[in-house]
């Protein structure tokens, strides 16, 4: 059976494992996960990540980061773009998450990256979701 949103997937297995204080949750991999694990590393909000070929399409298995083993970095990770109703804004447009506290995830035309990068870049996209 085909999954209709796999980086809603992604965002929840993360959501999940962080509420249970797993260390590591495998996800099945994919270049847009894959590039969106980077950027979550880039910015503080995991340890590392590493894809693990089969084969199949592989897993994507992301380590998790705490703070002091209790509370999770990761406050809070929402899908905004969903396939039903994508959001596309351009670079002026781009909001700001928690005052600068956390992130917004875009995918432009030069890739995926943070909010920050892509109102550097002036350039706008759509906008996958938002982690603080």
């Amino acid at each position: 059976m085909s999954m209709t949103d796999p980086i809603a997937d992604m965002l929840t297995r993360i959501r999940n494992a962080n509420m249970v204080k797993l260390q590591k949750v495998d996800i099945p991999s994919s270049n847009l996960k894959v590039n969106i694990a980077q950027v979550l590393k880039q910015e503080g909000f995991i340890k590392n990540y590493k894809v693990i070929a089969d084969n199949r399409q592989g897993n994507l298995r992301i380590y998790l980061k705490y703070i002091d083993e209790k509370e999770s970095v990761i406050n809070e990770i929402v899908r905004i773009s969903k396939p039903g109703s994508r959001k596309y804004i351009d670079s002026k447009s781009i909001p700001t998450v928690k005052n600068g506290l956390g992130i917004s995830i875009l995918t432009t035309s030069k890739g995926i990256m943070t909010d920050a990068s892509a109102r550097n870049a002036g350039i706008g996209g759509e906008l996958l979701c938002t982690v603080w």
